[in-house]
């Protein structure tokens, strides 16, 4: 058993020590073997190397006692087994000078003449830089005042190597400041708190191996597709250190280097992707969620994401005159609200969600994205919201005249599968809008003649050539009250299956609706895409909000109920029929057998006239019990509030266009490669990819040099994108700094400038 002085504390099973008077006192057992002062630590390191020597206590015991280190513990061990006691009380002999040794010395003294900064010469000498300081501090070394440019050195002066922080020394200084990871600028942050700055000047160092770096060659593509247009107009001033333009710049920033989610910014370092900004650090979860909160209150992110889906119409109207629209479930799987069922095609399941309608062209690039909460379907969201909406913004429609002089000209044509089959709203949307439909038809009925059926070669938007077996003819779809007269074009397969389409773009040919039909996967893989890459299903927030006064009819609860009773009775009905229709009986069977089969006929038939009879009922009460009711007859135990679009809409809008951003720079790289499906995988790797940053405040430029690509394939489609953003001469957002983009290790075109820039410079 442990035997311990009382009131000491335990260092091991015999050895205790107790603090008293300023006196350590040391027992083994309940004698007394040693004592010093408190403040002697000499004393201390040999007593306790001593009992680990003698092997009375362990090394964790002192640690854990004591609360010191375990390095401290293990060089006192090794200073008792080197020299015993003595050796904790052996004077110090001062030594020279061995890190500046005087040649060392003389060299600094040089570079610094030369008009070197302290960083370039501790980098370029292999020095620690606090060690050369500390030399110029105590006037070991002289650094003189700058009096002239660098370029005016003396001939003789040595060449400062490229110089810049690296990453392992920002994430040493980012860890040690005092107001926080990466707060390196104290007064502007607190110049901010106080209301005396609204937003911080964007300032970029020269730093090396910068995380996700390769991201800054997307700035020019996000700007031409709307990144920063009409966000001053529309989106809400904030107040603070982290400006609007910041918060859009970085939520862009997420997006390409897919960071999905917000909360997924707390695994990343803060200060690599401040550098990217001009700033010490990016907003933290918190801040950040505040901050788009605050640009979320009004409706301008509807009028921002209105004028930035106009704009685009306006730039490619050769695009803007065949769009496809598709709905998308957005499920939900948490319990603060319960959203009403949808039917999930891609997991063939009826799952609780919202469903939004996106508007996209040919190439599958989208325009806008329409929420419905309370979904009717597709014909109802194409009536109220979408059509109106295109009529608006598309430019370069047909006049009034030139739709009377021409009775098949169209004003546009939109696509959609299945769901959108119905000769009715076809006939609506030519005979109202002169809107031309085209999509898959239903109960197509028999098959055309093989005869009939002609090769056609042809080549896709994106770019691959194919050939279809293809059929046409005209054809009355519908009643006779609202039916029309279609063009039905057939495609044949290579198994003889005959796919049906249908069109009401009268001037057109078969090769061309089929062609914009066949490109509707265009848009799946957008769909697929997005929910890969940007996770366009992840909340935003977790917030919900009553649904604003609708006249929307929504699903009666109780007419719910009843549908759900009367198919389950009638499966059940149509189940024992079959079964009743089944049971038979062999002619030679016994009495006991026909008795069996008599009393299971009369059981059978007992079940079916009870099922018809309760399917009966139940369909009665179906032709009494509306289908739908208006929102305020709803009960209340049946309201449900929807998801607040607010936050999601700021976020989908910038990933809409980081999506053509990145699809634009796609079909650059493409040049330049043999596969062609790798460009956006190429992308990729660009964007998370690191670089260096070199500012040149003189030149007035900010060159990106990104880290070469995994072969020298991708560095030659890396350089052909870059050429291409150099020309475009893109100015950063804030500054007056042009970027200019190279490889690491090869020269930027239109870079005729030197090559050092010094590390203490900042613009």
């Amino acid at each position: 058993m442990p035997l311990i002085a009382d009131g000491a504390t335990r260092i091991s099973d015999l050895i205790s020590v107790v603090r008293e008077n300023g006196q350590w006192k040391y027992f083994c057992g309940v004698h007394p073997v040693f004592q010093h002062a408190e403040n002697d630590c000499r004393a201390f390191r040999m007593f306790t190397a001593q009992l680990i020597c003698q092997s009375v206590c362990r090394q964790v015991d002192i640690v854990r006692t004591f609360g010191v280190s375990k390095n401290s513990v293990i060089r006192s061990v090794n200073a008792y087994r080197a020299g015993g006691v003595g050796a904790f009380y052996e004077p110090r002999v001062p030594r020279g000078a061995s890190v500046l040794t005087p040649e060392i010395t003389a060299q600094a003294q040089q570079l610094l003449g030369a008009d070197w900064s302290p960083r370039e010469v501790a980098e370029h000498l292999g020095l620690k830089l606090d060690t050369l300081r500390k030399a110029i501090q105590q006037g070991r070394l002289t650094k003189p005042l700058r009096l002239q440019p660098r370029e005016s050195a003396p001939e003789n002066a040595p060449v400062a190597p490229p110089i810049g922080t690296d990453k392992s020394t920002r994430a040493v200084e980012d860890a040690a400041a005092e107001m926080g990871t990466a707060c390196t600028r104290p007064d502007e942050r607190v110049f901010a708190a106080v209301g005396l700055l609204d937003g911080a000047s964007t300032r970029f160092e020269t730093c090396r191996d910068v995380t996700f770096g390769g991201v800054l060659c997307a700035l020019p593509a996000l700007a031409e597709n709307g990144l920063f247009r009409h966000i001053h107009d529309c989106l809400a001033k904030l107040r603070g250190y982290y400006s609007t333009l910041h918060v859009v710049i970085l939520l862009a920033y997420m997006a390409l280097c897919r960071i999905k989610v917000v909360e997924q910014l707390q695994y990343h370092p803060p200060g690599e992707l401040g550098k990217l900004l001009g700033l010490d650090r990016v907003p933290e979860v918190r801040c950040l969620r505040r901050k788009l909160a605050a640009l979320s209150i009004d409706d301008g992110l509807k009028r921002w994401a209105g004028l930035l889906s106009r704009d685009w119409l306006e730039a490619a109207p050769e695009l803007a005159g065949v769009l496809y629209v598709d709905g998308h479930v957005r499920l939900y799987h948490g319990d603060r609200t319960a959203l009403p069922k949808r039917y999930v095609s891609r997991q063939r399941l009826c799952l609780r969600g919202t469903t939004d309608y996106w508007v996209n062209d040919i190439l599958g690039q989208p325009f806008f994205a329409v929420e419905r909460p309370i979904d009717h379907g597709l014909l109802e969201v194409l009536r109220s919201d979408i059509v109106p909406r295109l009529l608006r913004d598309i430019p370069g429609q047909p006049t009034a005249e030139e739709l009377e002089a021409n009775r098949y000209c169209a004003r546009f044509v939109i696509v959609f599968d299945r769901e959108g089959y119905s000769p009715q709203f076809f006939k609506e949307m030519w005979q109202t809008h002169r809107v031309a439909c085209i999509t898959y038809r239903k109960y197509s009925g028999d098959d055309w003649p093989t005869a009939e059926f002609g090769e056609c070669e042809t080549t896709l938007p994106g770019g691959e050539q194919i050939s279809l077996k293809l059929a046409e003819r005209g054809t009355w779809i519908g009643d006779k009250k609202s039916g029309l007269w279609v063009r039905e074009i057939r495609k044949l397969t290579e198994n003889g299956h005959q796919v049906s389409l249908i069109s009401t773009v009268f001037g057109g040919s078969g090769l061309e609706d089929s062609v914009r039909l066949f490109s509707r996967w265009s848009q799946e893989n957008f769909l697929r895409y997005m929910m890969e890459h940007f996770a366009i299903d992840l909340l935003n927030e977790y917030r919900t909000e009553e649904i604003p006064e609708t006249k929307r009819p929504v699903v009666n609860p109780k007419w719910r109920e009843l549908d759900r009773r009367r198919r389950s009775v009638k499966s059940k009905l149509t189940h024992h029929q079959a079964r009743f229709a089944a049971l038979t009986l062999h002619p030679e069977s016994d009495e006991a057998a026909q008795a069996k089969w008599e009393k299971r006929k009369a059981e059978l038939v007992e079940a079916i006239e009870q099922f018809d009879r309760e399917l009966k009922v139940i369909n009665d009460q179906l032709k009494t019990t509306p289908g739908h009711l208006k929102w305020d007859e709803l009960p209340e135990t049946e309201k449900f509030e929807r998801l607040a679009p607010s936050r999601k809409q700021l976020v989908d809008t910038v990933k809409m266009i980081a999506y053509r951003a990145e699809t634009a720079m796609a079909s650059i790289v493409r040049e330049e490669l043999a596969r062609t499906d790798d460009a956006r995988s190429l992308l990729r790797d660009l964007f998370r990819s690191e670089a260096d940053l070199l500012p040149d405040l003189e030149q007035r430029m900010l060159r990106v040099q990104v880290h070469p690509m995994s072969n020298p394939r991708s560095n030659r489609a890396i350089a052909h994108l870059l050429d291409h953003l150099n020309a475009a001469e893109f100015t950063y957002p804030g500054t007056n700094l042009r970027l200019v983009y190279s490889i690491a290790g090869q020269a930027a075109i239109g870079d005729s400038g030197p090559d050092q820039i010094p590390a203490d410079q900042e613009v």
